[in-house]
């Protein structure tokens, strides 16, 4: 893994409008994700986690402009991907790719599995006839299927077959950066396994970069170098995989992490329970937006917005009790 940043997200912000009304009149808007910064290295895996209607999805999409931003800047390469007109931005996809996390719906049933992997090279005016052909073979062989499985059609295969397949069309491209939206939470446990593996193996042949997104805090403590965790559209923790759970330091990882099931019946997990809905994004709480759940939640956290700090060792997090804690070792 190198040190260079390959992308680089400043205060990215998605708003969703809500329209009510005869005239479609815009009453507020679905803050999906809101302020939102990080940055991911050339060859790493950055995990990204947290609850179903965090962001974790919109943020991965409006990264590669498959959603519209409200604001922030998003930089590949040095480069601010939000700044590019429509044809700009149409080469630059071809460094950035995206693998769905349905293996079902991804994939369109009209067409044989040679064509769908073909497709983005058609579109991009790669190669044609039988250095097409060739290229699609390889890439079957490289996800673990064989070149024979081209005239078949999606209906054929199983879903981790069908996930191999949406893995060797986002290679089509040579990318850099592959977004992979949750690419495995479909999927038997064991075919999960496989799957991650093959994503694994693939990084060090390629030298691939992931954007990791994903529900299952086991799954991502397997496959990522670091992790971030968000919250109704903030990131409230990051740092790297074994910092976070060896020492999580945000009331709401420390809850995530008591629901991991240990492999080990003589052993027993203490569970902390969050209390209370995930607010609306419609209309999050002032303050620190866990407040409302947060057992350690005090006065300063319903009034004022936590900032990211760095607490020591590449460490992240929004929450106050954790700044105070800093500056008593400080001083």
């Amino acid at each position: 893994m190198s040190n260079e940043i390959l992308l680089d997200v400043r205060h990215l912000k998605t708003y969703f409008p809500i329209k009510n009304g005869l005239f479609s009149k815009v009453t507020g808007y679905v803050k999906a994700v809101d302020d939102v910064s990080f940055q991911i290295r050339k060859g790493e895996t950055l995990g990204l986690v947290g609850e179903s209607g965090c962001g974790k999805t919109t943020t991965g999409k409006s990264i590669l402009r498959l959603n519209e931003y409200a604001a922030g800047e998003v930089f590949f390469e040095g480069q601010d991907i939000m700044k590019l007109n429509r044809s700009d931005m149409r080469k630059m996809r071809r460094e950035m790719q995206l693998i769905y996390q349905d293996p079902y719906s991804s994939l369109n049933p009209r067409m044989s599995i040679g064509d769908i992997i073909a497709e983005p090279l058609e579109i991009h005016g790669i190669s044609e006839g039988t250095e097409r052909a060739k290229r699609v073979n390889e890439l079957l062989s490289v996800v673990g299927l064989s070149p024979y499985h081209a005239k078949r059609y999606p209906h054929e295969f199983s879903g981790g077959q069908r996930q191999r397949i949406g893995i060797a069309r986002a290679l089509a491209l040579n990318p850099k950066l592959i977004v992979c939206d949750e690419p495995v939470s479909a999927l038997d446990v064991s075919i999960q396994s496989q799957i991650l593996n093959l994503l694994d193996e693939l990084q060090d042949e390629f030298g691939l970069t992931y954007l990791f997104i994903a529900h299952g805090l086991a799954v991502v403590k397997h496959i990522s170098d670091r992790v971030g965790v968000m919250y109704l559209g903030k990131m409230v923790e990051i740092c790297g995989s074994d910092e976070l759970y060896g020492n999580p330091l945000h009331p709401y990882t420390e809850a995530l992490m008591s629901a991991i099931p240990i492999p080990d019946p003589s052993l027993e997990r203490h569970r902390i329970l969050l209390e209370g809905d995930v607010p609306s994004p419609v209309n999050p709480p002032s303050g620190c937006r866990f407040h409302t759940r947060c057992r350690k939640a005090f006065a300063k956290c319903k009034e004022v917005e936590p900032e990211l700090i760095d607490v020591g060792n590449d460490h992240q997090v929004a929450c106050h009790l954790c700044m105070i804690c800093k500056t008593a070792k400080t001083e």
